[in-house]
């Protein structure tokens, strides 16, 4: 995907977001005017931070504004057992992004590993003070490889600082890195109660499947949060061929990872993603797929093994590694994924989280609206809250509770549409009433 393709566009004729499905390594998640996506400069806000917005009984949401660290663009990703919010926040100016942490309505800077940007982009279920994302370091990348690795697909700069970027894991105010396989450069992404972070990082070897600036082959990872010590994740092999590359995703509290395998390919999804996995006791179990051969990524799983993620459809455009992926879940990891679909009239889809009842958070499109699945039925939250906040429209999700606590991140309409320019993008945390 082109840097230019990771901006989500807004088109204030028919005040509707024009989606641009962003990068999530492994797949191109779409999380539409992401906070690491795109800068923005200031609009005049039209919902105050901090308010809880009057709730009425057609919505049936306290919808809350929280704090930015300065900036007009924030978003949250994930959320907690505790229903705190992390994500990223630009700082004042919008020109540089900060991981962040929201208690309450509060904001904490995560900072950074030395370099100008950090984040944090998939699903953190630790509730004990632990938070693990991408941080770009202060350590030029002398392969070149910074336009093209993972982490910057969600970075503000895409990679022109060239700066190396891993993963890192913060505790109690202070973040460190996470260690890479003897490569230049690594990715944090989801970590479970035990703190166990799910990721992928480079090895020293020259990989031939890499599309430049990649050069390093890259493996899927688990690290112990309090040791930083890495576990390195096998690849699938099939008919005696073992994949070169993949990544981890996202682990449950019974230390059940999900992620990718294949080629090396242009390290943000796509071939990378020929196989989608589960690892149970660190030995990679085959998800079945809808017959596609790219974009096939599992996105995240709950404490009871269920499985959300998506898939690509097959065909000419699949062979060629176009994105034309659905929600999908597995209920059962050796039985063909059930398909939660789109919102009527969309054409794609994926989910961006699945709380312990099994309902699923995503977002559809062309329309972008945010979704919610749960027992065959889904529902079109974005329409929901717009009806009952009309100052407010959900434009990314990152994470649902098991109380049914939604936060991510909404547009503040001015005169009833997002602003076509410098819009004010900010976290929202959705509670059911």
């Amino acid at each position: 995907m082109s840097d230019g393709a990771r901006c989500s566009l807004l088109r204030s004729s028919n005040t509707l977001l024009e989606v641009n499905v962003r990068d999530r390594m492994i797949a191109t998640m779409a999380a539409l005017l992401i906070a690491g996506g795109c800068s923005s400069g200031g609009s005049n806000a039209v919902v105050p931070a901090n308010v809880a917005l009057r709730p009425n009984t057609s919505g049936g949401y306290t919808v809350t504004v929280l704090t930015s660290l300065g900036g007009t663009n924030s978003a949250a990703n994930t959320i907690n057992a505790r229903g705190s919010a992390m994500g990223t926040s630009f700082l004042s100016g919008n020109m540089v992004m900060h991981a962040a942490l929201w208690q309450g309505s509060n904001a904490t800077d995560l900072k950074t590993l030395g370099g100008p940007n950090s984040a944090v982009e998939w699903p953190v279920e630790n509730d004990r003070g632990y938070v693990s994302g991408i941080s770009e370091t202060d350590i030029k990348d002398k392969l070149g490889e910074s336009t093209g690795w993972s982490c910057h697909a969600f970075l503000p700069d895409g990679g022109t600082s060239g700066d190396t970027c891993v993963g890192f894991v913060w505790h109690e105010g202070k973040m460190l890195a996470l260690p890479t396989l003897g490569g230049n450069n690594g990715y944090g992404a989801g970590m479970n109660q035990r703190g166990e972070i799910a990721g992928w990082a480079e090895t020293k070897k020259h990989d031939s499947t890499c599309l430049a600036p990649q050069v390093l082959q890259f493996l899927p990872v688990v690290w112990n949060a309090y040791t930083r010590k890495a576990s390195v994740l096998p690849t699938l092999t099939v008919n005696g061929k073992t994949d070169p590359d993949g990544a981890a995703t996202a682990v449950n509290i019974r230390g059940e990872v999900v992620g990718i395998s294949g080629i090396c390919d242009q390290t943000v999804g796509r071939f990378t993603a020929r196989h989608a996995l589960l690892w149970k006791n660190r030995k990679p179990v085959e998800l079945k797929t809808i017959g596609g051969t790219s974009w096939n990524t599992p996105t995240a799983i709950n404490d009871s093994g269920q499985i959300v993620g998506f898939l690509n459809r097959p065909g000419k455009s699949d062979r060629k590694g176009d994105q034309n992926f659905i929600s999908v879940i597995w209920t059962d990891p050796a039985s063909k994924p059930t398909r939660i679909g789109t919102l009527p009239g969309d054409t794609l889809s994926e989910p961006t989280s699945i709380n312990d009842e099994g309902a699923v958070l995503g977002v559809s499109f062309p329309s972008s609206d945010v979704y919610v699945w749960q027992s065959g039925q889904i529902t079109d939250l974005t329409k929901l809250v717009l009806q009952t906040y009309p100052q407010l429209r959900l434009v990314s999700v990152g994470g649902i509770d098991d109380r049914g606590e939604i936060a991510g991140q909404a547009c503040e309409l001015v005169s009833g549409a997002c602003p076509s320019s410098n819009p004010t993008l900010v976290t929202f945390l959705a509670v059911p009433n």
